[in-house]
């Protein structure tokens, strides 16, 4: 038997125990995973504009800040159309929140050296790091939707739908400043802001 119909058979197998549940299981862990990550990366940038110094930027998270406050109430309706206790505690939820918990105490961290710059950089890696978790939760949940064929899955389409162009530009745009900052921390020449 080859390895390929192996799997196919274990994943039937699956299936007739309950392996759907999990599957079920392991879609709600990432739904919470994201809510949490919208929920706390509101504080994660709030934290990361004390730390700002250039005024473009500045101006780009502010707007980020705001789309990631409709992001979570997006999702916090997903949860009331789809029967989910937004409430409710997870694993997955509570390693999103310590992760993120960690990037605003690393940023409170640089602020206390001292150095504008300094901090500026080490925001601009954090909230990298948020929009890299971030546009990975929301890409899963598109993927979900798009392979799913049930109610739930509109629900997570019309979701995914309203927030994937502002998940890109968050995350791309953030890694321009960062790269260009870096550039310009180092005396050489470098695009500020880099892009428009």
């Amino acid at each position: 038997m080859k390895e390929g119909q192996k799997n196919e058979l274990l994943y039937q197998a699956l299936d007739l125990q309950g392996g759907i549940s999990m599957k079920e299981d392991q879609k709600n862990e990432l739904l919470y995973q994201a809510l949490e990550t919208e929920k706390v990366g509101t504080g994660v940038y709030q934290m990361a504009l004390r730390c700002v110094v250039e005024e473009d930027l500045k101006g780009e998270w502010e707007e980020y800040l705001e789309q990631t406050k409709r992001h979570h109430q997006i999702l916090l309706d997903v949860f009331q159309e789809l029967g989910l206790d937004s409430d409710k505690e997870t694993l997955a939820r509570k390693v999103a929140r310590h992760f993120l918990e960690t990037l605003i105490n690393l940023m409170k961290m640089a602020l206390e050296t001292g150095d504008p710059g300094a901090a500026e950089l080490v925001a601009c890696e954090c909230v990298v790091m948020l929009e890299t978790k971030d546009h990975q939760n929301w890409q899963l949940i598109g993927e979900f939707a798009k392979k799913a064929e049930s109610t739930e899955a509109k629900v997570l389409k019309n979701a995914y739908d309203q927030v994937e162009d502002e998940k890109d530009e968050h995350l791309y745009n953030t890694k321009e400043w960062y790269r260009e900052l870096w550039i310009n921390s180092m005396c050489m020449k470098a695009i500020l802001p880099p892009h428009d």
